[in-house]
């Protein structure tokens, strides 16, 4: 399965919920240096990502700043987050059998070798080696999680985290790769989830204990949380919907910028970045193949402060 993030709906949704983050905000501040980062170092981060969408994600990291591989090997993989890369992604879109047991190694061993990752849980709730694989990712798990609403709702409830879900849990399933669910509905879902990673990563890592891991929700106004406090970031493009890979190359990037930056920082960079940038093609392209290459020279060229000047609300 490939991920379309339906989650770019435009920069008119009119989304005004929260307190503005102030112009002069350290965390403005952070996400202006980790955009110069990862193009002034140009960082490894590696991808064990859907195949459908593999082109894309890569393309969206170099335009980014950063480099990219591919692999689908769990030696292979491992070797590289050991010796070269500075982060890791895994997407579950597009499964193969051999999955259900390479995946569960490679977040092992990211784990063990106290490595951070980015889990993009693509149709969280689908089919059984599909839960399998995420129910393992419990025991190893990531640093960020990039999704849709109701991926990271299906998440929440396969790992028992959920205590705001109304109704039957199985409500709660991604269309497809598509969210079923608006933002708001996986606020809870999206705090659970930031604060167990948090726990688990303070437990078993050798980096500072007060670094918090982060999700990020796309959505009309994107969503990222560190477990503590709730950013809602407006805007993007409709756009978005109409390409394949959109979410997935999200996921990527967000790893990119995980590999010079904290959790947070990442994934509000990683999802401001993509909003400008959205918008940016939104007013040059013609339809979806137009979009795609505007998309990605929108990412080489929006600017640190472009992205870290983004209208940032606190929920």
């Amino acid at each position: 399965m490939s991920n379309s993030a339906s989650s770019f709906t435009g920069v008119s949704s009119g989304y005004t919920a929260g307190t503005p983050v102030p112009a002069d905000s350290p965390i403005r501040d952070n996400i202006a240096d980790a955009v110069r980062r990862v193009r002034e170092t140009t960082p490894l981060a590696q991808s064990f990502t859907n195949f459908v969408t593999i082109n894309l994600v890569a393309n969206a990291q170099l335009a980014a700043g950063g480099t990219a591989a591919m692999s689908f090997l769990p030696d292979d993989v491992i070797e590289t987050a050991k010796k070269i890369a500075g982060a890791n992604y895994i997407n579950v879109g597009t499964l193969l059998p051999f999955y259900k047991d390479a995946l569960p190694e490679i977040a092992q061993r990211l784990n063990y070798l106290d490595k951070p990752w980015v889990l993009d849980p693509v149709a969280a709730g689908i089919g059984r080696t599909r839960t399998a694989i995420l129910q393992a990712f419990k025991a190893a798990p990531p640093t960020m999680i990039r999704a849709n609403a109701s991926e990271v709702i299906a998440l929440a409830n396969m790992w028992g985290l959920n205590t705001e879900t109304v109704g039957d849990a199985s409500e709660h399933r991604p269309a497809g790769v598509e969210s079923v669910d608006d933002v708001e509905s996986a606020t809870g879902a999206a705090v659970a989830l930031a604060q167990y990673l948090t726990e688990q990563h303070a437990k078993h890592s050798s980096h500072d204990a007060s670094t918090r891991c982060a999700v990020a929700v796309s959505g009309i106004a994107d969503l990222v949380t560190d477990g503590e406090t709730v950013y809602r970031l407006p805007g993007g493009s409709a756009m978005m919907t109409k390409i394949t890979g959109a979410g997935c190359s999200l996921g990527g990037v967000a790893a990119t910028y995980l590999a010079v930056s904290d959790p947070l920082t990442a994934a509000l960079s990683a999802s401001l970045l993509y909003n400008r940038a959205g918008e940016v093609a939104d007013t040059t392209s013609h339809g979806p193949g137009s979009f795609q290459v505007a998309f990605l020279d929108a990412l080489w060229n929006v600017t640190a402060e472009q992205v870290a000047e983004s209208e940032i609300l606190v929920q």
